[in-house]
């Protein structure tokens, strides 16, 4: 398996944020800015289990496998998935904890 990115990403309010922490963090929510990202996600969470590959993605997104593929790889290279290659399939699952660090971040708002 493919090593997902780092997430330490400081809480807001407990201390300054730095630029590229900034940086990092506002990568980060772009990336779970795009709809279709947001439904991945999802999609591979709900499975069974726990996984899947883009031939079971498609179609319940209505869009084409390259445009699936496109999404997966910023979602992995931004630390939301990690991959498996089996044969000629890549299988993703989601990186629960950099959602519950963006969540630890947000939730410092308040």
């Amino acid at each position: 398996m493919d090593a997902p990115l780092a997430t330490d990403c400081p809480p807001l309010v407990l201390q300054h944020l730095s630029a590229a922490a900034a940086e990092h963090l506002a990568a980060r929510f772009r990336v779970l800015g795009d709809p279709s990202r947001l439904q991945l996600l999802s999609l591979i969470a709900s499975q069974p289990s726990g996984e899947a590959c883009v031939c079971e993605l498609t179609e319940p997104l209505g869009l084409s496998q390259p445009t699936v593929s496109h999404h997966l790889k910023v979602l992995y290279e931004a630390g939301f998935l990690i991959r498996e290659r089996r044969g000629t399939w890549i299988y993703y699952r989601v990186v629960y904890q950099t959602l519950q660090d963006l969540g630890v971040t947000l939730s410092s708002l308040t």
